[in-house]
């Protein structure tokens, strides 16, 4: 992460997230953002750097995680940002009454071990319900060879939401491969052409599955 530059999103699955989060308005129209798994608050300095006055929520299980990163990494002067600690279901119950998000990106799950009370259906229509009409939930899935999780939570998504996609590195698509699919879920349609733009923006070569494409990937 270079602090200098928020803008400049260096590990891959955060930039194809970053992409995504690129197609919902407008460049540099402020959005509502909700982060699940806060991290180092890469995706929150990016959503401020190209999109000053967005409103952004995060929420960290760690505390000591949390504090460390926000003293270490202090956020840019003029960042909206609330943080929550806790578990990432339990916090949408404290989070602002009536704030609908643009984005919900969720960013916890790795390898098979993934939290069941969050790695559900019920879960995703929770998160689902808190979107704005446009919004998108962005799920990152690392996976081991198999993609037993991907599969099973693009499965998931697909039970709570209207429209899902998966979005990666093309070779990993094989199953052949560890690494990390981020999920996309809509509560309409998608907008023409945004696939391709999720493509174009790379890293190359990318895919984007939905349909009967992303039915041979749940199985």
């Amino acid at each position: 992460m270079n602090l200098a530059e928020p803008g400049e999103v260096f590990y891959e699955y955060l930039r194809r997230i970053a992409n995504a989060v690129d197609q919902l308005k407008e460049p540099g129209e402020p959005l509502t953002a909700l982060h699940l798994g806060a991290g180092a608050l890469t995706l929150a300095r990016y959503v401020q750097a190209t999109r000053p006055g967005s409103v952004q929520h995060a929420v960290e299980l760690e505390r000591e995680l949390l504090d460390f990163v926000l003293e270490q990494l202090p956020m840019p002067a003029g960042t909206n940002l609330t943080s929550h600690v806790g578990d990432a279901r339990e916090a949408l119950a404290g989070l602002p009454a009536g704030l609908l998000f643009d984005v919900v990106i969720l960013d916890i799950f790795s390898g098979p071990d993934a939290p069941a009370h969050l790695a559900c259906a019920d879960f995703y229509r929770e998160a689902a319900a808190l979107l704005a009409p446009e919004g998108i939930l962005a799920v990152n899935v690392g996976d081991e060879p198999g993609f037993t999780l991907v599969a099973s939570q693009s499965k998931a998504l697909q039970e709570a939401m209207t429209s899902v996609a998966a979005y990666g590195t093309s070779m990993l698509f094989s199953r052949r491969y560890p690494g990390n699919i981020i999920l996309l879920g809509r509560n309409g349609s998608w907008p023409q052409g945004w696939a391709q733009a999720l493509v174009a923006a790379g890293p190359h070569p990318a895919t984007v599955l939905t349909g009967v494409e992303l039915d041979e990937l749940t199985g």
